[in-house]
């Protein structure tokens, strides 16, 4: 499987993407360049955290409109996979790929922790290697990691098993305490938490790396 790693101005977990693919999986991975036009040849888009852009406007706000943007949506619509991390769940809202949208922290402060989730949906191409009801650890750094939507939106997330990853304590206010989305297909993917800093034991925290894992098992389903 061949990812594409999503490099914008201001992204600063790209390399944290590369590696974690490249190393933990043992997969084929490229770093793209946000002024690219074609995704063609990759099985799934990977957009890292950081600041795109500065975040100035609203985070992800600017980013909707470099030229690499259109592929991304292209390989949403197709069915591909495409997961976007902190920054990269905010640059998937503010296009529409997802619902929602990721606001400032409750308490107006950046957090930087391990926090625990609960796996609330493991039948999903990035959460197979999972247990439902499975709590795992992986690390928190934003600012404006709260998620919101509205009733509605938030019943039709629930009807559709779209809240992937669920906070297991109220870390920033987020509506539900919800930490990741799917959209309703479920080969679109955003979450705050850092799985790719989640790999390794010396790290703290093997837990992310079933979720790698995981794409590659649905990726194989789908080319058996």
């Amino acid at each position: 499987m061949k990812f594409a790693v999503i490099n914008f101005p201001g992204s600063n977990c790209d390399m944290d993407l590369y590696y974690a693919i490249r190393d933990g999986i043992k997969q084929t991975v490229e770093l793209v360049d946000y002024r690219n036009e074609s995704l063609e040849g990759f099985d799934g888009v990977l957009i890292p955290g950081g600041f795109s852009y500065g975040d100035y406007l609203r985070s992800g706000a600017i980013a909707v409109h470099a030229p690499i943007v259109k592929e991304i949506i292209r390989f949403a619509n197709e069915g591909k996979i495409v997961l976007g991390i902190c920054n990269g769940f905010q640059i998937l809202t503010e296009l529409g790929l997802l619902p929602g949208a990721l606001i400032q922290n409750e308490k107006s402060c950046f957090i930087c922790e391990t926090v625990d989730l609960k796996v609330l949906n493991n039948q999903t191409a990035f959460t197979n290697e999972y247990q439902a009801g499975q709590i795992i650890n992986i690390p928190v750094a934003h600012g404006e990691g709260r998620y919101y939507c509205d009733e509605k939106t938030l019943e039709d997330l629930k009807i559709n098993d779209q809240i992937i990853f669920e906070y297991q304590q109220n870390i920033n206010g987020s509506v539900a305490q919800i930490a990741g989305v799917t959209n309703k297909q479920k080969n679109v993917l955003g979450m705050m938490p850092h799985p790719e800093r989640a790999i390794e034991k010396i790290l703290g925290s093997d837990d992310g790396l079933k979720l790698f894992q995981s794409i590659i098992n649905y990726q194989v389903k789908v080319n058996n």
